[in-house]
């Protein structure tokens, strides 16, 4: 069988090896670097940063550990230089594991010819057509923007990873996980920062607690946050700075910075293909089946593209689930159950329900709340700042939820995630014997 996958994040590559294993022949088709924005715009790059940013914190904070810290320096050019050796060291490591797999690689932009074979604009120039039984669409997202004069004045999460100079003022527009991570990493940077957000809370699709305390947390540490805030436009000022304007309780407002993040969200890149040319069918992203197929059999789409939840390990679950539709296997993968993180300082993680989906949905429920000031591992690090919420139902005391703010965060939800899988009663997962001293006790509190 062959198989066209149009695509090189990390839905796209994943699928692309594990098609391979299985005797598929596979064409991959990249308009950009091999691993698509994960790799090279999104997950990877600001998890650098966001490690440097750690370091400039602990440095800074050396005197609470009882060392005496020399004064911080922080050259911004070799902070991305370090994001840039990571990125290449694991494109280099894809690019081996597709050559190893025997995966043709095509370097270029495709368009659809028909339902079985695609059109590709290589990008030395030159042009070529692949047909095969099945095509997987794995295009991803782009930046999302505001309908605002001046928007153009912005930079998109993609132009704030390659800064030369870390601005003095920084207008982050968006409280979501983008907004709030670079805000976070350029205030560990020493940035001014405000971030504008339209609703009422940060981080809107969280649990309300965890949102709640995570922007006690980061305003603590300096950052402003302003809800309810409708940005209106952007304008450059004589000096050269930008002037953000925005009404809150119908007030107009104004903030003055060096630069300003547009980070509003990302939304599928519906104009990657022409769709409308071969009929499939789209809406706010393409649509598709519970089995990731679209409306023509045999083409499949899934990751950014279908819009939900835009996450790269979601990609490659449904990229898998596709797949196994594909050849006729069977997979168990709840795609009810996704565990996201917010890398700031400290971390968030959620998976399962909130107390307010479980309202919503008229679901008795009991939530037992832990906090990390409690926890030895914690003190011991320093990092006392946070809580743990698990959401239990008072029918059957099955774990429905888990919402985490604090040290590590995003590692500890995949325990929960594991049981909530598993459809796990509390009082099993008490009976589970965790090292001390660790972080993973405070879960058991």
């Amino acid at each position: 069988m062959k198989l066209t996958i149009i695509g090189s994040g990390p839905g796209g590559y994943e699928t692309a090896l594990k098609a391979a294993e299985r005797g598929l022949e596979v064409t991959l088709i990249s308009a950009g670097p091999l691993g698509g924005t994960c790799l090279n715009e999104g997950c990877i790059p600001t998890k650098a940063l966001r490690r440097s940013a750690e370091v400039a914190d602990l440095v800074a904070d050396a005197a609470g550990y009882g060392i005496q810290a020399t004064a911080l320096g922080l050259d911004l050019a070799q902070i991305m230089a370090r994001k840039e050796e990571i990125v290449t060291q694991l494109r280099g490591g894809i690019e081996f594991l597709l050559n190893k797999a025997k995966v043709s690689v095509l370097y270029g932009r495709a368009s659809f010819v028909d339902s079985r074979t695609v059109r590709v604009s290589l990008n030395d120039g030159g042009e070529t057509t692949v047909s095969s039984d099945a095509i997987f669409v794995a295009t991803g997202s782009v930046s999302a923007s505001l309908p605002i004069p001046g928007a153009e004045l912005a930079v998109d999460s993609t132009a704030i990873l390659s800064l030369q100079e870390i601005p003095r003022r920084l207008c982050v527009i968006g409280a979501g996980v983008i907004g709030l991570e670079f805000a976070s990493i350029y205030r560990s940077f020493g940035s001014d920062v405000i971030v504008l957000e339209y609703c009422k809370e940060i981080l809107p699709r969280f649990d309300t607690d965890l949102s709640k305390r995570l922007k006690q947390s980061l305003s603590k540490k300096g950052i402003s946050i302003e809800t309810s805030a409708a940005v209106q436009a952007i304008a450059k000022s004589p000096d050269g700075s930008l002037k953000v304007t925005y009404n809150k309780k119908d007030q107009p407002q104004e903030v003055e910075a060096d630069k300003v993040l547009m980070a509003v969200g990302r939304r599928p890149a519906l104009d990657s293909l022409n769709f409308a040319d071969i009929g499939i069918e789209t809406g706010r992203g393409v649509i598709v089946d519970e089995n990731f197929q679209t409306n023509i059999p045999g083409i499949y789409a899934f990751g950014d593209i279908i819009g939900g939840y835009m996450l790269a390990h979601v990609a490659t679950a449904q990229g898998l689930h596709a797949l196994n539709h594909l050849t006729g296997q069977k997979d168990g993968i709840d795609f009810g159950i996704v565990p996201a993180a917010v890398f700031t300082s400290p971390e968030a993680a959620t998976v399962g329900l909130s107390e307010d989906d479980c309202k919503e949905r008229g679901i008795p429920v009991k939530c037992l709340k832990s906090n990390f000031r409690a926890n030895g591992k914690a003190l011991t690090m320093g990092e006392t700042d946070g809580f743990i919420k698990v959401v239990v139902s008072e029918e059957d005391d099955k774990i429905l939820g888990c919402h985490l703010f604090g040290p590590h965060a995003s590692d500890l939800i995949h325990e929960m995630t594991a049981l909530i899988a598993r459809h796990t009663p509390l009082a099993e997962f008490r009976d589970i014997i965790h090292a001390h001293p660790t972080l993973s006790e405070a879960l058991m509190a």
